[in-house]
């Protein structure tokens, strides 16, 4: 099999790109949007959910095209990069009376899945101002949950896909490199989580982990056509303890290298990182792919 490039983990052959040229060539007025597509059908390139994927199409076009390997037509239009030009928040109407209590005194809290809903930008606007990190920019599949307590928000959290390699993850899963390619998707990685800062109720954090542990495969079916069994975050030793995840019996399982998600030097850039796991069914190594 000539490979000549690999992107994501999918290998791309000399055959794939002939298709693509092929493509390009009997739709010469063809957007970039439209190919996609086009190469998605001829590939029945598809998601979980039955959605094409046309975005990564574009991107793995893109990354032939400067490889030389094909030329693509002109872009046609310039979107704003999210990640670049971030809009600023609308600043948020909230009642920020300080919030005291036991959990027991709590009264009833509501967890929603937000992702693709009205309250998306409540999520987002709460995690920007309030966030160290501010709000995440994810690509790829993603979740969203806000609690509520009677008619006042508590916490947000943010879900991603998960990170292609990790090392301290993949030695305790214990696949290999064709299981995790195949079954990554089957993996969410807890980007942020928030408790708002004028809410001190003891044990809120690990509660609301436990609980959502016990919806987040079936509100990441609903969304993408498949569960998930297994759940990963990162947290900066330099920070924070973990001592939440901990408690709600996440499992501490070493550190990052520090290289980052898109390392090509193979040298650390940034502080390694505490990865901490929770599977979600005692058979997530079977469902995993793993030997």
């Amino acid at each position: 099999m000539d490979v000549v490039l690999t992107y994501r983990g999918r290998p791309v052959t000399a055959t794939d790109v002939a298709t693509i040229r092929a493509l390009i060539a009997a739709h010469p007025a063809a957007s970039r949007r439209r190919l996609s597509t086009l190469v998605c059908e001829a590939w029945a390139w598809r998601q979980a959910n039955g959605a094409l994927c046309a975005m990564v199409c574009r991107s793995l076009m893109l990354a032939l095209a400067r490889a030389g390997h094909l030329a693509l037509p002109a872009p046609r239009c310039h979107p704003p990069n999210n990640v670049v030009a971030r809009r600023a928040p609308r600043p948020l109407a909230l009642d920020r009376t300080p919030l005291r209590a036991r959990l027991d005194a709590l009264g009833p809290l509501v967890i929603r899945q937000v992702r693709r809903t009205g309250e998306e930008r409540l999520c987002d606007g709460l995690l920007a101002a309030h966030h160290y990190l501010g709000a995440p920019r994810p690509v790829g599949e993603q979740l969203k949950h806000l609690v509520w307590a009677g008619p006042r928000p508590v916490a947000a959290l943010a879900w991603a896909s998960a990170p292609r390699h990790l090392g301290p993850r993949d030695r305790f899963i214990g696949w290999s490199a064709a299981a995790r390619r195949r079954n990554l998707r089957y993996l969410a990685y807890n980007t942020r989580f928030l408790i708002l800062p004028w809410v001190v109720v003891p044990h809120l954090a690990s509660h609301l982990l436990g609980r959502i542990a016990r919806a987040i495969a079936a509100d990441w079916a609903q969304l993408y056509g498949h569960p998930v069994y297994y759940l990963e975050t990162f947290v900066d030793p330099q920070r924070f303890r973990g001592t939440c995840y901990r408690a709600a019996n996440w499992r501490a399982l070493g550190l990052t290298t520090g290289r980052g998600h898109a390392d090509q030097t193979h040298r650390p850039t940034r502080l390694p990182k505490e990865v901490l796991g929770y599977p979600l069914t005692p058979r997530f190594r079977a469902r995993l792919g793993a030997a």
